[in-house]
């Protein structure tokens, strides 16, 4: 099995989120990462989902997603052609003695310090998930107080946009 991002334009109704999620849900694949977020355009909301699945049964998915009512279109965002990134937040111990340690390694991830307390501070760092998955293993020697991750957020590289060829669709909900 192996990840998959899928961007999902949908119109931004109730129970959107739920239904598509439950999809998945009643498929058994578990959903890595959730985002969801508004869009350039009123109404439009896209959400990321991160599943762990093969390619076949996620084709399936795929289907039936599209059928529901108020999806739009779904792109998988494959990882050489989009860029994708995550949030970051992570509380570390950071006493007298290791703070400056963890200071240079905040700022070898060009991460950075968003509060200073004196036994913790608290760091920010957006990026791919592999580069904050490293970031966080480099800080757990110092001690993790409290962590909390966005979830993946995605684009398609170059001038295409997922909206290119919805256009008169978004046009019919106008």
């Amino acid at each position: 099995m192996t990840l998959h991002t899928l961007s999902v334009l949908v119109e931004n109704k109730p129970g959107v989120l739920a239904r598509a999620s439950a999809l998945f849900s009643r498929r058994g694949f578990n959903i890595h990462s959730l985002a969801v977020g508004p869009t350039e355009y009123e109404g439009i909301s896209r959400i990321t989902i991160v599943v762990n699945c093969d390619s076949h049964p996620l084709e399936q998915v795929t289907k039936q997603l599209n059928k529901l009512v108020n999806v739009i279109k779904i792109v998988e965002m494959e990882p050489q052609s989009s860029v994708r990134r995550e949030l970051l937040l992570v509380k570390v111990k950071a006493d007298a003695e290791t703070r400056s340690h963890v200071l240079e390694t905040v700022q070898l991830f060009r991460a950075k310090v968003v509060d200073v307390a004196s036994e913790a501070v608290t760091v920010e760092a957006t990026g791919n998930p592999e580069k904050l998955d490293a970031l966080v293993r480099v800080l757990e020697p110092f001690g993790i107080k409290e962590l909390v991750k966005s979830g993946v957020v995605a684009l398609s590289r170059g001038s295409r946009s997922i909206t290119d060829r919805s256009l008169r669709v978004l046009d019919r909900s106008a």
